[in-house]
């Protein structure tokens, strides 16, 4: 039995140099090119629409129930009661509840932030 073992050698091309790389600058971790600051302020602009988000919900339930007799009412028991809201909603996204908004849209922010990096990227080296 005479058996012949065949190799495949990769096109050493420059094109097909050029495109191995940038497939795998793009494999590897799809948020590599974002700073440290960058995830930070991707964080931080998530937990705050998802805290706004949440405020105007509550705020949109808050009107559906009956006012308040303990408190008397009135125009200052309205922006106290508000921004009371607001403070629960804040403090509910910061401690990692919240609905999950904040971490989905985290995601999305780093994702379209990595697409525009590598997009930028010089192939020829």
């Amino acid at each position: 039995m005479d058996m012949k073992i065949t190799t495949i050698t990769p096109d050493a091309s420059a094109g097909a140099a050029d495109k191995a790389r940038l497939l795998k600058r793009t494999a590897t971790d799809v948020s590599s090119g974002l700073t440290e600051k960058q995830r930070q302020l991707a964080k931080k602009v998530s937990q705050d629409f998802e805290g706004l988000f949440v405020g105007m919900m509550m705020k949109s339930m808050r009107s559906t129930v009956g006012k308040d007799t303990l408190t008397g009412g009135g125009h200052g028991d309205e922006v106290y009661r508000s921004m009371l809201d607001q403070q629960y909603a804040d403090a509910s996204v910061k401690r990692g509840g919240g609905l999950g908004l904040a971490k989905l849209i985290e995601k999305d922010i780093i994702r379209q932030e990595s697409k525009k990096i590598v997009r930028t990227v010089d192939t020829k080296e």
